[in-house]
């Protein structure tokens, strides 16, 4: 009996709330749960609640937001510059050598490591000025056709020269060594210069089969540079200090045939040897070396 009156006061109950405009479109009876909130619905009065319009009482102004662009200077990669010791009024400094013919210095238009000057390939017309400590010149591929006397003036440490040339003519110098040279050379002309005993290669001529002159008058060598090649015309010694010479200097003391037609041109006036002494020596020549008897 208690139930069934429960049951009769809920249903009247729901039927009040429904019946108020008020309610129904205030609250969803679809989320309201009797059983989990305490809500005396006899006293609830929302007349009087005062229910806030966010449209009209509330503003809200976006701020202008202001941003500064700071726009980086990115800084300008310079070439690096080297920094050159001058060498005088004109020079370009001992980093980077004399100037060329083509406006630049040496070594930039070269590559200079250590002693050695490397041009191979570059198009030259000329041997350029190199740097006084210059010991080995490569200047391979090129247009060089002569060289200048005043090209390796006072190039006293020069060991080598490599122009892949036919001719090398460096009269008047103050060079004490020939630089090793190809096996291409046909004429050599180290004349007027400081060659001594140590300043020739040992048997820096042997394999220049295509060697027709070779010019070292007035030089301190003591001794003939043997062997010559058969292709030989002419050989200048006069006036150094060559003092001896051997029967097979010249000739082949084991073949009595063999002849050297080639070398007519044999000079030795100027030097303290008597060439009388080793007759033997000639045998194969078609002239006597010029030079004192007595």
């Amino acid at each position: 009996m208690r139930m069934l009156v429960q049951l009769v006061l809920g249903l009247f109950v729901l039927k009040v709330v429904v019946a108020s405009p008020r309610f129904s479109r205030q609250v969803d009876l679809d989320t309201y749960d009797s059983a989990n909130y305490d809500v005396d619905l006899d006293n609830l009065n929302l007349e009087n609640q005062d229910i806030y319009d966010y449209e009209d009482g509330l503003t809200i102004d976006d701020p202008q937001v202001s941003l500064e662009e700071h726009e980086e200077e990115e800084e300008e990669e310079l070439p690096l510059k080297p920094q050159l010791i001058p060498q005088g009024s004109g020079g370009s400094g001992v980093l980077m050598g004399p100037d060329t013919q083509k406006g630049m210095p040496t070594c930039l238009l070269c590559t200079c490591l250590g002693g050695s000057v490397y041009c191979d390939d570059l198009k030259l017309d000329s041997v350029p000025p190199l740097p006084k400590d210059t010991t080995h010149f490569y200047a391979r591929y090129n247009r060089i056709t002569k060289i200048n006397k005043s090209d390796f003036a006072s190039m006293n440490k020069l060991k080598r020269i490599d122009l892949t040339l036919e001719e090398l003519v460096i009269r008047e110098n103050h060079i004490s060594q020939l630089p090793a040279l190809p096996e291409t050379m046909t004429l050599i002309d180290a004349s007027h210069n400081s060659i001594g005993t140590k300043g020739i290669h040992k048997e820096a001529f042997k394999d220049m089969t295509s060697l027709l002159y070779l010019y070292l008058t007035d030089n301190y060598i003591d001794y003939i540079p043997v062997p010559l090649p058969d292709s030989l015309r002419s050989l200048h010694l006069q006036r150094n200090n060559i003092q001896m010479m051997h029967e097979d200097t010249f000739c082949n003391l084991k073949d009595f045939n063999y002849i050297r037609n080639a070398l007519e041109d044999i000079r030795l006036d100027g030097n303290p040897i008597n060439l009388s002494r080793t007759p033997q020596a000639y045998i194969c020549l078609p002239r006597i070396p010029i030079g004192d008897l007595i």
